[in-house]
């Protein structure tokens, strides 16, 4: 557990959340485990670090947060532990909180199956669903007991990894930890798939340039989120942290330093590319440069570039060597270039800032213009709005959009694409909405042919500009519903309308492979963060690096245009 100085909102998150799960598998009554996820979400969402708002005694303004919360959450900060969540964990074995984790399952289901089998481990639940023990079981049946198999299996085989953000954050802290050294250390970076912008993260790859490997080596073990060290070497330190993230720090020298990254970064399929074509030249090339196979003699290795042009080649980014070193390269779109983002939620249906606030932060961030879509009535949870608040809303945010000089804040709606294709609100309503962004929220077992009638129904609207989060995945919890993408890409660029990269950590959706088909038929893509909370604007990058991966340009992207050329671009068949 970390020490009190490291605690997180994060940290904080998880605990109440863990809390509220276990009360729920135990049975608790509602009220009671909802306030802890209330207060899980609002610890996630606060724009700034809970131990600061609790010094200054500001924890009772959060909305949902009481006299007894306020006592929960400022015992979680001064032990870093929290004596109700302890006394579930000591109830239960550690393996329920990762049974959580599986497609399907709920505390109410994990909590029958504890009850009736005793269950341990994800495992346990598969065997149980291979033996056909859970049809018969309230509120499961043959179809549900297929379905956790299944998920159940995705879960084992993603096991030990973490989300981009997740891993980034965890890199950033002990990138920064390290770096307190100072002038003993040159030069820090992460490599490995968190620098190709992989989705989901296995072990973190740090490399480093010092002057005192041995010193460099105890401050890393000393740092104090770590569980496990693992071993030591002369140049290599690899440790468990406390949220069970491996991590390998490699020490280099400085002329081995763009090798070591570029070998370290992979992939493995592009490393072996590389290693032939130094081969050809007579040369090879390893972790710690490029040299002579007879002889030995040191070609190049301070930077990646220099061994990229030794070897004949433009040097490639980080996000595309998952592919072949040769041919023309695109010049993909960078943070820099989003000029706008076009999917966030308000205190009007199920944010947790105003629109104003969404606003500001934007502007700091350097956008011209944001669309502020907040859910429709068919998603109740999310107080979704109706025909009537929607138009209210659209007027408030255009009220709140000319107040601000040289920004534009743009009256839009994400609207829910219901069973039968068809939009759950009026279209004279979204005819006066300037972005209306459709997505599937519900019925997401529907069979393939079913699902893609669904959608193909919904881009017929001609109101619909954008197509949210286009395969409803949930990293690590829910798998993509299944439908014909490339018949879904196809009516897109013929009906004109764009598909979006959720640039939110836990969907990155579209994902890559998808995102390249659509450039492939010339559908126009933006990239939008999904924002919540004015903390979830800066996952913008998330989303770029996503795009990357897809080889995505400037050009490719429609919220890299001004705000004016954007509007006319959304919705133009082509």
């Amino acid at each position: 557990m970390p020490g009190k100085e490291l605690l997180s909102n994060r940290d904080v998150a998880r605990i109440l959340r863990e809390t509220a799960q276990l009360l729920e598998v135990d049975g608790a009554q509602i009220g009671r485990y909802r306030s802890y996820e209330k207060a899980a979400q609002q610890m996630e969402a606060l724009s700034e670090p809970v131990a600061q708002v609790a010094a200054e005694g500001r924890l009772q303004e959060i909305p949902g947060i009481g006299e007894r919360m306020e006592e929960h959450i400022r015992e979680i900060l001064e032990t870093g532990k929290y004596a109700k969540h302890q006394k579930l964990l000591k109830k239960y074995p550690s393996g329920i909180l990762e049974m959580l984790q599986v497609q399907g399952l709920g505390p109410k289901k994990v909590g029958l199956l504890w009850k009736k089998f005793k269950v341990k481990a994800v495992a346990d639940v598969g065997r149980l669903a291979e033996q056909q023990k859970l049809r018969d079981l309230p509120g499961f049946g043959e179809k549900t007991e297929q379905n956790i198999l299944k998920a159940v299996a995705a879960y084992q085989q993603l096991a030990g990894r973490f989300l981009q953000h997740q891993a980034d954050e965890t890199a950033a802290k002990l990138i920064g930890y390290i770096e307190k050294l100072g002038k003993k250390v040159e030069k820090v970076t992460a490599a490995g798939s968190l620098r190709r912008g992989k989705e989901t993260i296995g072990d973190l790859d740090l490399l480093l340039i010092a002057s005192d490997s041995e010193a460099v080596s105890d401050h890393i073990l000393a740092f104090p989120e770590v569980g496990e060290k693992i071993a030591r070497g002369e140049n290599k330190v690899s440790m468990q942290l406390a949220n069970s993230m491996q991590v390998d720090v490699r020490i280099l020298e400085k002329k081995s330093y763009g090798a070591g990254l570029l070998y370290f970064t992979g992939s493995k399929p592009h490393n072996i590319e590389l290693r032939g074509l130094a081969k050809d030249k007579g040369w090879k090339l390893s972790e710690y440069g490029l040299e002579t196979i007879k002889g030995g003699r040191w070609v190049a290795g301070r930077t990646e570039e220099e061994v990229y042009q030794k070897l004949g080649l433009t040097y490639i980014e980080p996000e595309l060597r998952e592919a072949a070193a040769a041919g023309r390269l695109p010049q993909l779109v960078s943070v820099k270039d989003i000029r706008g983002d076009l999917q966030m939620h308000t205190k009007e249906s199920d944010g947790k800032n105003s629109i104003e606030e969404m606003a500001a932060v934007a502007r700091q961030l350097g956008y011209d213009y944001i669309a502020i879509t907040d859910h429709s009535k068919a998603v109740t949870v999310a107080n979704g709005m109706d025909e009537k608040r929607t138009l209210a809303h659209a007027r408030r945010i255009r009220e709140a959009s000319k107040k601000l000089e040289g920004f534009r804040i743009l009256a839009g709606i994400e609207v829910d694409v219901l069973k039968d294709g068809r939009l759950d609100l009026d279209d004279e309503v979204l005819a006066q909405l300037d972005i209306v962004v459709a997505s599937v929220h519900s019925y997401m077992n529907l069979e393939p042919e079913e699902m893609t009638e669904r959608l193909l129904r919904a881009l017929e609207n001609r109101h619909l500009k954008i197509l949210g989060h286009p395969t409803g995945r949930l990293l690590l919890r829910r798998e993509a519903y299944r439908y014909d993408l490339e018949k879904v890409l196809d009516a897109c660029r013929k009906q004109g309308a764009a598909v979006e990269c959720n640039a939110f950590p836990d969907r990155l959706d579209l994902r890559d492979v998808d995102l390249r088909a659509a450039r492939e038929r010339g559908v126009k893509v933006v990239i939008s963060t999904d924002s919540h909370a004015t903390t979830h604007l800066p996952y913008m990058k998330y989303g770029v690096k996503t795009a990357r991966r897809a080889w995505l340009e400037k050009k490719d992207v429609l919220n890299t245009l001004p705000v004016e050329k954007l509007l006319k671009a959304l919705r133009q068949p082509t």
